[in-house]
């Protein structure tokens, strides 16, 4: 769960339907004190944002770390290719490598369910043994 519109609707679609729905914020960047206001991180907000859902929901809400998955497998990528000129787009990096590997392995591993729902779409991902799209 963001804490966006897009995640917050799939959990109460999902919840409404009877699904058993456990939120998860990634928390993809870590926030430096010295950042000023103009460019800081608003992370802090999102998972205000996305506790209240949870709350309104009744559903538990993980906050899981991916800093360093998200520094080497789509930021550091980013640069490079920014630097070389190309139009880079993270958010494919970072669906493919953080999203859907990173955070489909820690629920399966550490919530012990095979499904992972996204807003975007409505995408449903569901573990090796049956992967929808």
């Amino acid at each position: 769960m963001s804490g966006g519109v897009d995640s917050s609707v799939s959990a109460a679609l999902l919840k409404k339907k009877g699904y058993e729905v456990i939120g998860c914020f990634m928390r993809n960047w870590e926030k430096h004190e010295d950042d000023d206001s103009a460019t800081k991180c608003t992370s802090d907000q999102d998972l205000e944002d996305a506790m209240f859902v949870s709350n309104q929901l009744n559903i538990r809400l993980h906050v899981v770390d991916f800093i360093k998955e998200y520094w080497t497998k789509v930021f550091e990528p980013f640069l490079d290719d920014y630097e070389r000129g190309l139009t880079p787009n993270p958010d494919i990096l970072c669906n493919k490598y953080v999203k859907f590997d990173s955070l489909m392995k820690y629920c399966r591993e550490r919530l012990d369910t095979p499904y992972l729902a996204t807003g975007h779409y409505a995408q449903i991902e569901q573990d090796n043994q049956g992967i929808k799209y």
